[in-house]
């Protein structure tokens, strides 16, 4: 089941947030969590429907036209059980509209696995250069492409989704 996170369970999130990202794909603590207040962004969590246990997250951001996962990921304690692409079905169903994400350049095995999984869910790699801006101050710019759920997308549509994810997201 996927739901709002509680504010009291944003400790928790994080924690997981850290072990699943490297340092330049994530903001500090009070950054993050200060996102939060912002209207357009939500983080979701995917619950055991029995425990209410948090099994994974994605934090969302909605703009008129499209919505954009900054992040999205699976507790590790529970990685490789069909969770992720649970999570994925149920944001597709909740979004209902067109979803794109960031991906690392398929220069690793594990970015070749990462984009796979998100191509047997339904989304497209967009070979178009796209840059992440730093996240943070002392975070590092870094190499990506965007993925996009549904269909690939025309250099315009990619232009636009990367103007208004680098100005409002990133606020560059």
């Amino acid at each position: 089941m996927i739901r709002n996170m509680r504010n009291e369970e944003f400790d928790f999130v994080f924690s997981f947030m850290e072990k699943s990202f490297p340092l330049d794909e994530y903001r500090p603590y009070e950054e993050q969590k200060a996102l939060l207040s912002d209207k357009r962004y939500t983080c979701y969590v995917l619950t055991d429907v029995e425990t209410d246990e948090i099994q994974g997250f994605a934090m969302i951001w909605r703009f008129n036209d499209f919505a954009f996962i900054e992040h999205l990921a699976v507790n590790p304690e529970l990685r490789n059980q069909g969770l992720g692409a649970t999570l994925l079905k149920e944001l597709e169903a909740l979004l209902d509209c067109t979803i794109c994400l960031e991906v690392e350049l398929p220069e690793t095995e594990m970015a070749k696995r990462r984009i796979g999984f998100y191509q047997r869910n339904g989304f497209f790699y967009n070979d178009y250069p796209y840059v992440q801006p730093p996240i943070s101050q002392g975070r590092n710019p870094i190499d990506l492409r965007i993925m996009t759920w549904g269909k690939e997308i025309l250099e315009d549509e990619f232009l636009h989704m990367k103007t208004l994810i680098h100005r409002e997201v990133y606020k560059v």
